[in-house]
């Protein structure tokens, strides 16, 4: 067997020895690898992997041909009948592996001597779980490595076991730090070795700096601590965020069932562990999992007060609907206030979610006759087809998501650049249709889950030159706290853009704007 140091083989030294120059010495983490090689017998070592480990090289391969992680796992866990702390073991290890998949193939690359590419896709996956396990999380080394093997035996082939075996041990001889210093120290550019020490691609980093000096987050002088504590909060697991929908469900019923008021949102709670769905008013669609963020922007905008011909006719729209996190809140407030509310999705799927999660709201709605609809149809022809026919408008555009990057593991490998361009024009002529739907005195806000300049002040500042029936109100104030205050660090305004790092939330935008 080749020696299975990084370094090649060159002699080191453990800081602090005794002086005797010239000695080889192991450090504790070899001394520690061999000791167990050692110990055990090939014929001692696990052919098969357990449940959680397995269900997560699943989900990374379904991940690999396009599946969404907090679809795909949640339903191959309840298939195979994972709870508990196996079912959040398996999660950690797919998000967490899929989140710094960057980083660590640049470490996999080293302690291989050779590129991912030249790495067989399903391999690399192994690997990765595998790296996640040593580098990532509170596992013994050799459980790390000895249920990687057995992993890569039953799933990759004996022959990739063995090269799976020699690369594990290898990285295992580092700890995280070092491995981060040494893949990352021939990189030159501030923001490009940000990057690959925090796992976003360049292109991601470079648009969320120029984002947090953009929306008066940062000054130029200090923007690279903030830009640090951005990119380390997308690797930090989010907190289960759910929100009661008013005269649907009572936060106290959410507290009551094992979760946590809000600080931040007052319909709000979060749980730290446990499934959502064994809550009964989540089951029933009269609370939801939706980030604090979005209910936030939702409670902004139906706080604002509408004006003139709009005050006179309430009727509210949310025009890109789907799935329907934010049309639940919203049609549980028009619902209270005996206000028609219409819910529009051009997707003929997603259209069907709506009408799902609306549920709850629809039977309220019904026993208190007021109207509420699920419209399925293109939000850019709504403007025309019902001009000026609503007192508030909500538009949440459809965007890049780079705002839930901690939420959707695999959302930063599948964007590009192109894609921030491709979406561009659609939100332009989203928020042209939703002005246009909007009676005179009526509120329009427009909200996306992504931070980048081009997908937020840009789209509304384009709409503001091109046409003189529409004003830019200050969204700031209506964004309190569940104790009523106003929330800080919103930026400079009259727009309001959320962060993780600094709210706990999602990076959501928003813009209030009234049709003149």
């Amino acid at each position: 067997m080749s020696d299975p140091r990084p370094d090649g083989g060159a002699p080191r030294h453990r800081p602090g020895g005794d002086g005797r120059r010239g000695e080889r010495q192991r450090p504790p983490a070899r001394e520690r690898s061999a000791r167990h090689r050692s110990e055990q017998r090939p014929s001692e070592r696990a052919r098969r992997t357990d449940a959680p480990r397995l269900a997560a090289y699943t989900t990374m391969r379904e991940v690999a041909h396009g599946a969404y992680a907090n679809l795909a796992l949640p339903k191959l866990l309840r298939e195979k009948g994972i709870r508990g702390r196996d079912a959040g073991f398996a999660t950690e290890l797919v998000y967490g592996a899929t989140r710094l998949s960057g980083l660590y193939d640049a470490i996999i690359a080293s302690a291989a001597g050779r590129p991912v590419a030249k790495i067989d896709a399903n391999v690399l996956d192994t690997l990765r779980l595998g790296a996640h396990q040593l580098l990532g999380m509170r596992v013994p080394s050799h459980a790390a490595v000895d249920e990687t093997v057995a992993l890569a035996r039953q799933v990759n082939g004996a022959g990739a076991a063995g090269f799976v075996n020699a690369v594990l041990r290898r990285i295992s001889e580092r700890e995280p730090d070092e491995w981060v210093d040494l893949v990352s120290e021939g990189v030159s550019d501030p923001v490009e070795r940000l990057a690959l020490r925090t796992s976003h691609p360049v292109w991601v980093a470079k648009a969320l700096r120029a984002a947090l000096i953009g929306h008066g987050t940062a000054q130029p002088d200090d923007v690279e601590q903030s830009l640090t504590a951005l990119l380390e909060s997308d690797n930090a697991p989010a907190k289960v965020s759910l929100a009661a929908r008013p005269g649907l469900a009572s936060l106290d019923e959410l507290v009551d069932a094992g979760a946590e008021a809000s600080g931040l949102s007052p319909v709000g709670a979060t749980m730290p562990e446990g499934d959502p769905g064994a809550i009964a008013a989540v089951r029933d669609g009269r609370a939801a999992v939706q980030d604090e963020g979005s209910q936030l922007l939702v409670l902004a905008l139906a706080a604002a007060d509408v004006e003139g011909e709009a005050a006179d006719h309430e009727r509210w729209l949310d025009l890109c609907a789907g799935p329907g996190g934010k049309a639940g809140l919203l049609a549980a407030l028009a619902i209270g206030r005996r206000i028609p509310f219409v819910a529009n999705e051009i997707s003929e799927h997603r259209a069907d979610l709506v009408w799902q999660t609306l549920a709850a709201a629809r039977a309220e709605a019904r026993d208190l006759d007021v109207s509420l609809k699920v419209r399925h149809g293109d939000g850019r022809d709504l403007g025309e087809v019902e001009r000026g026919g609503f007192s508030r408008v909500l538009i949440d555009a459809p965007c890049t998501g780079l705002g839930a990057l901690r939420r959707r593991p695999e959302a930063r490998w599948r964007r590009s650049p192109g894609d921030v361009a491709a979406l561009a024009g659609l939100q332009r002529e989203l928020l042209a249709s939703g002005i246009d739907a909007t009676a005179p005195g009526g509120l329009v806000g427009y909200a996306t889950c992504s931070p980048h300049l081009n997908e937020t002040r840009f789209v509304v500042t384009d709409a503001l030159k091109k046409r003189d029936d529409v004003e830019l109100l200050d969204a700031r104030p209506l964004f309190v706290d569940a104790a009523g205050q106003q929330l800080p660090d919103l930026g400079e305004g009259p727009f309001v853009q959320l962060w993780p790092h600094l709210h706990g939330t999602d990076a959501m935008f928003f813009a209030l704007l009234r049709k003149r």
